[in-house]
């Protein structure tokens, strides 16, 4: 593989916070790597340095020769002018419109946009699909994104998610992208770099490996780290019993982590949370009978009668304007339906999630722990009480950041404080509008570990399709037309609906994670003999022994650099080591998905 950018010893400080410490690392042509951190601690810093954007104090950064870098920031500054001209600049339509890509960057991103209006006129989620599509259409070697997924929808995510795997595969360049979504780290990425404490720690594969990996090296860790692996441990023993897609792991990674979940419980005791459900709500919490709600000329929901029990889950999806964030609004009795009606259950105590963090203005004075304080001093959760301080620091709030103003918050503490404010009120309906905006991949972990022993009904619109089938058991759809569908087939189901309204081709099946492009491509012809059979049965043996002495070598070289962590030539020729066993691992896994196919 070619070599296209590396950092050497970086180092980057803003403030008294060293964000950047002495960071080593390569990104070479075909890699997809996923960035993934703690809110703050410095993941889109890195990515800017990374592009040239923001000049190190020490350290540099290299490119090979010719490499260009395309780049999407968080925000969507597009300025004035017409879509097309920030798509294309001044190029003729001939130049462009006869590339099949760049159609399929049309047809995937901007549907429903008008090529002719003016980008400052455009919604929040049009703008998000402009910039994409402008840096889609280029041909740079590395192109890398802050957090691309932001205000997507369902569909979008799933487009882009399929598109980059495609396009990076093979020795077609390199991405690197900075995301809280869960579902499309595991579905775009190879590799993860965690960033916290100044560091940057490589791992193998998208996220579920990420987290076996971090659950493997949290076994060595200390005793103040154990909630921490418990955490890990749950949300892996939910990764091993979710999709199928997920555990298409070699084999010697699935007795890896049966060995680290075999007593680990399922995440949510289903029988024992309708009991309390049903307790505290009774028989009766949300009916939604013969609705229409209509804005002007548009009818969101058309005659749609909707029956809401104790205990449900349900996550709620659809496209862009379909009028989710209006039946929340029904729901929350914030909204009168034009005609029909919502009836609530005698006992029923709503609390919503909004998607803006304005209500926090008020008590910007207050410190984290008095706002929590100041509406209730305990709670119960998952049958254990609480303090505010506990709860507080459960959903990620260090004790220093815990004495921390309101005003100086970040994006995401405030969507925290959001949350905690929600549950310490105890209510026994939830209305989560998009709770995933603005949150890091550990905060969003336990806030699901929060929710898992939470005993009331549950309503969540979201993008996010990790957190959607993590904490919901039923998905629902509103597809544009008015009606409201169930989807027993869940998030997949639904996009198989869309693509059948569009009458789009459904996308091409994508490979095991760690296949050989040669193994993807070559589909088997005739049957294989019994002696190849047995031969191959004998290559994944060797294979296995293999890689779980590649398993064994990697930990102990984890501990020397563990042990040798201020000796920066030592760690360097470790890292040297770590990374030629990685080689040799990524080949091995290969070579054991082709055996295993013909093993059978």
């Amino acid at each position: 593989m070619a070599h296209l950018l590396g950092a050497d010893r970086v180092t980057l400080t803003l403030g008294t916070r060293t964000l950047l410490d002495e960071v080593s690392l390569g990104l070479d042509d075909g890699q997809r790597i996923g960035v993934v951190g703690p809110n703050g601690a410095g993941k889109s810093t890195l990515l800017r340095v990374l592009s040239g954007i923001q000049a190190p104090d020490d350290g540099r950064v290299t490119r090979s020769g010719g490499t260009r870098i395309a780049v999407l920031e968080q925000r969507d500054d597009l300025g004035t002018g017409t879509v097309l001209a920030h798509i294309h600049g001044s190029a003729d339509e001939y130049e462009w419109a006869a590339d099949p890509r760049i159609r399929q960057v049309h047809d995937g991103l901007l549907p429903d946009v008008d090529m002719t209006a003016d980008v400052s006129t455009l919604s929040g989620g049009q703008r998000r699909r402009v910039a994409l599509a402008a840096l889609l259409v280029r041909d740079d070697e590395v192109l890398v994104l802050d957090e691309p997924t932001n205000h997507l929808d369902v569909e979008g995510v799933a487009w882009l998610a399929n598109h980059l795997s495609d396009r990076y595969r093979g020795n077609n360049g390199a991405l690197v992208v900075v995301t809280h979504d869960r579902w499309f780290l595991d579905a775009v990425c190879t590799r993860t770099w965690e960033v916290h404490d100044g560091v940057v720690e490589q791992y193998e594969g998208g996220y579920a490996a990420y987290v076996l990996a971090r659950a493997e090296r949290a076994r060595t860790a200390s005793a103040t780290e154990e909630k921490r692996q418990n955490l890990l441990r749950k949300e892996l023993a939910w990764l091993r019993r979710g999709a199928p897609a997920r555990t298409s792991k070699p084999k010697f990674r699935i007795d890896a982590a049966n060995a680290l979940i075999e007593n680990e419980p399922p995440p949510r005791d289903r029988m024992e949370l309708d009991r309390m459900a049903t307790a505290r709500l009774g028989k009766d919490v949300l009916d939604v009978e013969d609705v229409t709600l209509t804005f002007g000329e548009r009818t969101l929901l058309d005659d749609v009668t909707w029956r809401i029990g104790p205990g449900d889950r349900i996550g709620l999806v659809g496209v862009n304007g379909a009028g989710k964030t209006s039946l929340l609004r029904l729901l929350s009795g914030r909204l009168e339906p034009t005609t029909g009606r919502v009836k609530r259950g005698k006992t029923v105590q709503i609390a919503e999630l909004r998607q803006d963090v304005e209500d926090l203005d008020e008590l910007a004075h207050l410190r984290v722990v008095e706002v929590i304080e100041s509406e209730k001093r305990s709670v119960v959760v998952g049958g254990k009480e609480l303090t505010a301080a506990q709860l507080v620091e459960r959903l990620g709030f260090t004790r220093e950041r815990s004495r921390t103003p309101v005003r100086d918050l970040s994006g995401g503490e405030r969507r925290r404080l959001q949350l905690l404010r929600l549950l310490v009120g105890e209510p026994n309906v939830l209305l989560l509008d998009e709770p995933t905006n603005d949150l890091d991949t550990d905060t969003l972990a336990a806030l699901e570990d929060l929710l898992d022993g939470w005993p009331g009904t549950l309503i969540v619109v979201s993008h996010d399709r990790y957190l959607l089938e993590r904490v919901c058991d039923k998905q629902v759809a509103l597809l544009g037309d008015g009606a409201l569908r169930e989807l027993p087939g869940g998030v997949e189901q639904y996009l198989d609906l869309r693509r059948d309204a569009l009458a789009l081709p459904a996308p091409a099946p994508r490979s095991a994670p760690g296949a050989s492009p040669a193994a993807t491509a070559a589909a088997p012809t005739e049957q294989a003999s019994a002696a190849d059979v047995r031969a191959a049965r004998k290559e994944v043996g060797r294979i296995e022994r293999r890689l779980s002495k590649i398993a064994e070598l990697e930990a102990r070289v984890h501990d020397k650099m563990a042990a040798q962590a201020t000796d920066h030539v030592a760690v360097a020729a470790l890292d040297a080591e770590l990374r030629a066993l990685a080689d040799e691992k990524d080949e091995l896994e290969a070579a054991w998905l082709e055996a295993a196919e013909i093993a059978g």
